[in-house]
């Protein structure tokens, strides 16, 4: 029986291990295409449960509020709609009172952040120095922002009753008779602003502070040097330096008053008949959508309100991007 001698120097694989080599290659070259889909997967799933809850509760009610502003929708029969088309932004631009409430919302915006940013600058910049009990009266001053609207609204019309309200007994003591607050055209914008000052000025003062803070040093050391006094330390160092902060505060505190609510709506204690003024004298734009919405129950007008308030804000916003870059340019 002839017997096969093997060949000196070849190879004879094991049982099984070409096959065992395949397998380990095969995978590693799945978890390479896995750690591959991981790069490029990830970030994309980090932001989107940000996309997730922006499309649902951002751009959805958007774009439907744009879907009832083109149709004739009803509180009492919400499931029937008919379109109109531009129907109902020509009824509110026609309306007397839109423009009222627009030009409420204008003065009530104006004679609220101008003293508010003001102020907050200047608090802000006391803070800035070295305070015993700092923390404390930081605290404070963020007190009024932690109050909720309705609570400080409620308060504040109390003291701005024309009968028995604390405003007019101290006014009684230097000569003044009762001023009717709710009722008349300018003093019921500033005690309306009054209310929004009281709330927001330390909230700015909180953010002034903090950007008052990542100012170098090296800035007011080379400034007091040359010379400078704190005052105009401020105004050439402080000042410029938070110029962005400023550009921000306005832009919030914009946006805040073009949707103004809660305060003129309790300012009157909030009673149906008060909502906005007798003659619409402190009527925002917020109360002009809710009383189309809600006590007329029209949706579709009340729809193009609130369009018309977000093209309103973005002219806003285009304006104080202009300004803001013609203020860098003369900076520099």
């Amino acid at each position: 029986m002839a017997t096969t001698t093997p060949t000196r120097g070849a190879y004879s694989p094991p049982p099984g291990g070409s096959g065992a080599a395949s397998n380990g290659s095969d995978r590693r070259s799945w978890r390479s295409r896995l750690w591959r889909f991981d790069d490029l997967a990830s970030p994309y799933a980090y932001i989107a449960p940000f996309f997730l809850i922006f499309g649902a509760f951002g751009l959805y009610p958007l774009l439907y509020t744009g879907w009832i502003a083109l149709h004739r929708v009803e509180m009492t029969s919400l499931s029937q709609s008919e379109w109109v088309g531009w129907d109902n932004f020509a009824k509110i631009l026609q309306d007397s009172e839109f423009w009222t409430a627009v030009a409420n919302t204008f003065v009530i915006g104006v004679i609220s952040t101008v003293p508010q940013l003001l102020v907050a600058l200047g608090l802000a910049h006391l803070l800035n120095y070295k305070l015993r009990a700092s923390t404390f009266w930081r605290t404070v001053i963020l007190t009024p922002y932690a109050t909720s609207v309705a609570t400080a609204a409620l308060v504040f019309a109390l003291v701005f009753r024309a009968d028995g309200g604390l405003l007019n007994w101290a006014l009684h003591f230097v000569g003044f008779s009762n001023i009717d607050w709710g009722n008349g055209e300018w003093t019921s914008k500033i005690a309306i602003s009054v209310i929004v000052i009281w709330r927001w000025t330390g909230y700015n003062a909180l953010i002034y502070l903090a950007a008052m803070q990542a100012v170098p040093t090296d800035l007011y050391e080379a400034a007091s040097i040359d010379g400078a006094t704190r005052w105009q330390q401020f105004r050439k160092v402080t000042i410029p330096s938070l110029r962005p902060t400023i550009l921000f505060t306005i832009v919030i505190s914009t946006i805040g008053s073009m949707q103004l609510f809660g305060e003129p709506l309790l300012l009157q204690g909030g009673t149906l008949g008060s909502i906005g003024g007798n003659e619409h004298q402190y009527e925002t734009l917020s109360i002009y959508l809710f009383n189309y919405g809600w006590k007329l129950g029209h949706l579709g007008p009340a729809a193009a309100v609130a369009w018309a308030m977000l093209v309103l804000l973005l002219l806003i916003a285009l304006i104080n991007w202009i300004v803001s870059r013609f203020v860098r340019k003369s900076a520099a």
